[in-house]
């Protein structure tokens, strides 16, 4: 005996699961009225569509950052999606700050599978509303890094820069003010190491091949090109390293000058840019409008 299925039913069903009007009714009339097991089926139908879409390049997306009040711990991630459209979407947002604040106040996360299985608000899991929204939203997801800082005595900082540049950064003592310039400067000028004892010998080598290899042609004497070569040195290590680099709020002065005038160091640093280190994929637009009129 089949049941009616009644425009209340479709629309408790559409705000339980984000789902289509039409999808809503089909898995109604499937599951015989059944609400439940309504919601069983398209969870299951919704994680073969995840399943599909996982091999979609995921380029775009936004990046969470949170710091604790007490100012003793802070967690950034870098969640991506296929189109800046989507990245856009509320319930995208939602997920992504659901997951910045779950990490910041989880322990324990250290690698991937933990933080997919870290519990959300609700009790469902981070790959469980991954799953969900890339049926909802149709496209990849991808919780693509995260990194936390948990510190007792210093203090962490954070900064957004709109959605796409994100930096956590830790100090040996608390200080919010100069943690967040140190933040936005590390944001615009993507130093890769803290000081120069962390840059490794090889990279330091590697430079000085190439300097010599430069310098080589020049004809000066030996000991110059020498002198040549150990200011380049310098100059590299400047540029990448924060302590070296001009401070983006008064070139006159270094990172460095400025954190220890505030008699404080930096111990480290995160910062991540959404789709930096993945090769997009090109996409001719007329080509895909096409592709889906012929059902490919």
């Amino acid at each position: 005996m089949s049941i009616t299925i009644s425009a209340g039913m479709v629309k408790e069903l559409r705000e339980r699961t984000g789902s289509g009007m039409m999808e809503c009714k089909k898995a109604l009339v499937e599951a015989n009225g059944d609400m439940e097991l309504a919601i069983e089926n398209m969870r299951k139908s919704g994680l073969a569509k995840a399943d599909k879409k996982s091999g979609r390049i995921a380029a775009e997306g936004i990046i969470g950052v949170k710091v604790s009040d007490d100012g003793k711990a802070a967690a950034i991630v870098d969640i991506n999606c296929e189109t800046d459209f989507v990245a856009k979407a509320d319930d995208f947002v939602s997920f992504v700050n659901s997951v910045t604040v779950a990490l910041l106040n989880a322990d324990n996360i250290e690698t991937e599978e933990q933080l997919l299985a870290m519990p959300l608000e609700g009790g469902v899991t981070v790959d469980e509303m991954r799953r969900g929204l890339i049926s909802k939203l149709g496209e990849n997801i991808t919780v693509r890094r995260f990194e936390k800082f948990k510190t007792a005595e210093g203090g962490t900082a954070c900064y957004l820069h709109g959605s796409k540049i994100g930096v956590i950064v830790e100090l040996a003592t608390a200080d919010q003010e100069l943690g967040k310039d140190t933040a936005m400067h590390i944001a615009a000028s993507k130093p890769n190491y803290v000081s120069e004892e962390q840059v490794p010998a090889e990279t330091i080598e590697k430079e000085k091949e190439i300097f010599l290899a430069q310098s080589a042609e020049s004809g000066k004497p030996a000991e110059i090109i020498e002198k040549m070569i150990a200011g380049q040195i310098r100059k590299f290590l400047a540029e990448v390293t924060l302590l070296g680099q001009p401070f983006i709020k008064d070139d006159k002065m270094t990172v460095g000058k400025l954190v220890s005038s505030k008699g404080n160091k930096v111990i480290r640093f995160v910062r991540f840019e959404v789709g930096e280190g993945i090769e997009k994929k090109e996409e001719n637009f007329a080509e895909e409008v096409m592709a889906q009129v012929r059902g490919n």
